[in-house]
């Protein structure tokens, strides 16, 4: 992070069990450092039976100087429904809540206010449900939680789960918009844009890739997505 821009990735892990089926923590978190994110916004961190302990380990995070925003549930999880963030660097997590979403299986949004060296700046992480009726009801439930808050340069974060036009997602997210980013899915051979974000106008994206460099390709069948953002 620099006083100019704020660098943010989101990244399914897939309880890191990567393409060659084998749980790597390690290689999961080889591929979250090389990001140089200041915040990562992660889906499928915990394993899937209760009491959901994480699949990456909380200490393994620690030891290489992430600071794990406070969202997980007892019992071990590193997030909640799945979503994490970790932070680095010189920000200041002002306030930070849980968004219960709708749709026939469990999901959920987290989010973290935060004190940044670009400013203030609200990051929601989610996983949107495999149903695009559900999808844009989740939408529509983080947006009616977002017009209760005081507002705030926001970015919305994490997997989509649309395959096909982002516009429906686009309408229900009125006042945001989608970055065009790369292609993210699946890892070997990426056809489909699932891992986006949504900003508000506020909000500059100066840039944005999809990270390729080994091991991203076998850690995860999704390719971590990241975007840099300054204030307009």
């Amino acid at each position: 992070m620099s006083g100019s821009s704020f660098r943010i990735a989101t990244y399914n892990l897939q309880k890191c069990v990567g393409l060659d089926l084998r749980r790597r923590p390690d290689r999961s978190l080889q591929v979250i450092n090389a990001l140089a994110a200041d915040i990562v916004v992660l889906q499928e961190v915990d394993k899937r039976l209760p009491p959901r302990p994480a699949a990456l380990p909380h200490a393994m995070a620690e030891a290489d100087g992430w600071r794990i925003l406070p969202f997980g549930a007892p019992g071990g999880s590193l997030g909640w429904h799945g979503n994490a963030m970790l932070a680095r660097g010189d920000l200041t997590l002002r306030d930070s809540a849980h968004i219960d979403l709708p749709g026939l299986e469990p999901r959920g949004a987290i989010r973290a206010d935060l004190n940044t060296g670009i400013g203030p700046l609200r990051v929601i992480g989610l996983h949107l449900g495999l149903v695009r009726r559900y999808r844009l009801l989740q939408v529509a439930a983080i947006m009616r939680a977002l017009h209760s808050l005081p507002p705030m340069p926001t970015v919305l974060a994490g997997d989509f789960n649309e395959w096909g036009s982002v516009t429906p997602l686009d309408v229900a997210a009125h006042g945001l918009g989608f970055l065009q980013t790369p292609p993210s899915f699946p890892a070997l051979r990426p056809v489909a844009r699932l891992d986006r974000f949504a900003v508000t106008p506020d909000l500059h994206a100066l840039r944005n890739d999809a990270h390729m460099a080994r091991p991203a390709r076998i850690a995860s069948d999704h390719l971590p997505v990241w975007a840099e953002f300054g204030l307009r």
